[in-house]
This record gives C-alpha cells, structure tokens and sequence, in this order.
C-alpha cells in the first residue's frame, strides 16, 4: 500500500515548468523600438500620393509663371505679376507691374506659400521613400499638404472676389488657364493630403 501511494504521489505531482526568461528592460525597449523601425513597403496608396503631390507643385509652378489669369479679347491680360494691355490702333502691350496694390501682394503670397508647402512636402515625401520606417513621415507630409491647400483656396476665392471690386473691365473677360491650373493644384494637394492619412499602419500590416 505504501509503495502505490508513493507511485501515485510521484507520477501526479505537480510539475514545475520553467518560467520563461524576463528580459531587462533595456533589452524589451529595443525590441519594441525594433518593432517600430521595421521595414514598411511602399503602398499603392502612397505611391498614388507622392503623384499627386508631384502634379500638384507641376501645377503651382504653372501657375506661377501664367501670364493669363485673367483675359479680355485678346487686348487685356493679367497675371500675378504684371498687368498688360493692348490698345487697338496698336500692335504693342503695354504692361505695369501688379505689386502695387495690397489685394495683389496677398494674392501672390499666398500662393507662393502654399506652393513652397507642397514642394516641401514633396521632398519629405521622397526622402520617406528611401528610408527604412515611411510612417513617421506621412502624418507631417499630410498636415503641411492640408496647410497649403487652406492657403491656395483663400488665395483663389480672395483673387476673383478683390479684381471684380477693384477692375473694372468694359470688354468681356473671363479667368483663363493660369487661374484653372493654381486650382488644379490645390484639388490634387487635397488628394495627395488625403491619401496620406487613410490609415497607413493598417493597410501596410496588410500587405
């Protein structure tokens, strides 16, 4: 009898596993700060972002340089530069520089601010292309992108709105191209901001 209890005590006794070894805590913090430095692959949603945000400074720099923002028959054109006319018993233009008036200096620092957000935003966005960890750069790629394009629509909504008030044209202008491409800019600096923010830590874990 003794010898089964003691066989019994022996085969049922509880038994002691080892514990798995705790890691110091400067190793788990390195562990952890590995975690966060991995490798990130470039997603379709990126990619489609940093084109946008290419299209979107070709844009501004397009607009910039326009000489049509605004035109009249072909006897009238005004840029964010200089203002030109053409009488019509000539063959000249005769043209005077637009930053004498506030409403036009606004204007143009505006879009000129807006316009260095973007280009700025776009070299942060290919430096997170040849980096190691790409998540750390797209929330300040989003929020400078965001930034310019509050910039460029106050821009484009003060301009239409000071030259009607201040220009009086008796001919029939209209805004031309230079005005459409400085909104141009500013749709796909909306979408460029947009797809940088679309959850990027969600989608890379899925690919």
């Amino acid at each position: 009898m003794e010898k089964i209890v003691t066989s019994f005590s022996a085969n049922y006794a509880p038994q002691h596993r080892p514990s798995s070894p705790v890691l110091p805590a400067d190793m788990a913090s390195s562990v952890s700060g590995a975690e966060e430095v991995r490798v990130s692959a470039l997603t379709p949603l990126k990619l489609v972002g940093l084109v946008c945000v290419f299209l979107a400074l070709c844009l501004d720099v397009g607009a910039l340089l326009s000489p049509a923002w605004v035109t009249a028959d072909e006897q009238y054109q005004l840029s964010l530069w200089e203002s030109c006319w053409k009488p019509a018993a000539s063959a000249s233009w005769r043209c005077s520089s637009t930053l004498a008036t506030d409403w036009q200096i606004a204007t143009l620092a505006l879009l000129l601010g807006g316009a260095f957000l973007i280009l700025l935003s776009f070299l942060v966005a290919l430096v997170s292309v040849c980096t190691r960890s790409r998540r750390r750069f797209y929330r300040p790629v989003a929020v400078m992108l965001f930034a310019a394009v509050v910039l460029q629509a106050c821009c484009l909504v003060l301009y239409p709105i000071k030259f009607i008030e201040t220009i009086s044209l008796r001919i029939y202008h209209e805004f031309n191209w230079g005005y459409g491409l400085a909104w141009g800019a500013t749709i796909f600096s909306f979408g460029g901001a947009i797809l940088y923010c679309l959850n990027p830590k969600n989608y890379e874990d899925y690919y």
